[in-house]
């Protein structure tokens, strides 16, 4: 199974968990199965990185894909804003919320400081974690921000709770960095990481009182089954389809959330 082959299962796995969070009435099962998609996505963007000629562009590739999502999300956001305060708006005022560009460029970013080995970018990342943290808290707390500017805003600033998955996504990216070439590590390692986020969740409450960190994690654990699709991985790249996952993404989100209000 090659590259491009995983991909095109994590999209569908994808696209079938946005039809259980966009379109009511659906059933859990679909969450369960989407439970599998971001692991794909973020182990072919760690396969991606090692494998690309330049690095550099790679990054500034998900980086203008994460804005520009943000920018379509922002536009159609306070498009319903203004309809709902106008009164031109049935049902309820709910906001498209997805951005897992963003959680991928913050991944690769990563992986580059660390590949670097240069302690001082490291520590002004970590500076910017503890900036970025209170800047936010700070707003929220003293600042009316709207929510459209909020779900623009925040997933871009390079803050790793902030993100669509949060630090358990940007956990995992770094993980599969360090393993992604060994199938004995991956498993071992990708293994170990569901147990434990199963037993925080399940066993100990963790995370529960946090659902906007891990919005699924009653299931999260679910997540486990992609190991057998990153165990298939055969090491070649597969026939492209670069810029189609690129334009996927938000086609889907943007048809499947007014498909969803139309059903409502």
């Amino acid at each position: 199974m090659n590259n491009t082959n995983i991909k095109i299962i994590a999209l569908i796995m994808m696209l079938i968990d946005h039809i259980g969070y966009y379109i009511p009435d659906t059933p859990v099962w679909f969450h369960w199965i989407g439970r599998v998609a971001a692991p794909l996505f973020i182990y072919c963007v760690v396969i991606g990185y090692h494998h690309t000629t330049n690095k550099s562009k790679y990054l500034v590739r998900l980086g203008a894909a994460a804005v520009a999502m943000g920018l379509l999300t922002l536009f159609i956001n306070r498009r319903l804003t203004y309809l709902a305060s106008i009164g031109e708006l049935d049902g309820t005022l709910d906001y498209i919320t997805h951005n897992f560009f963003a959680s991928l460029f913050l991944i690769a970013f990563i992986i580059m400081l660390l590949e670097k080995k240069k302690v001082k970018y490291i520590l002004l990342f970590i500076i910017w974690q503890v900036i970025s943290t209170v800047m936010v808290l700070y707003l929220e707390s003293n600042v009316v921000v709207s929510v459209p500017l909020e779900l623009f805003i925040f997933p871009l600033i390079g803050n790793v709770l902030l993100v669509e998955g949060s630090l358990f996504i940007v956990l995992l990216g770094v993980a599969f960095y360090y393993t992604y070439n060994d199938k004995v590590k991956v498993t071992i390692g990708y293994s170990v990481f569901c147990l434990l986020l199963a037993l925080l969740i399940r066993r100990w409450g963790w995370m529960r009182e946090w659902s906007f960190l891990l919005p699924f994690a009653d299931y999260q654990w679910m997540m486990i089954f992609a190991l057998l699709f990153i165990l298939l991985y055969n090491g070649k790249r597969g026939f492209g389809l670069k810029y189609f996952f690129y334009l996927f993404y938000p086609i889907h989100i943007v048809a499947l959330y007014f498909i969803g209000r139309f059903l409502d």
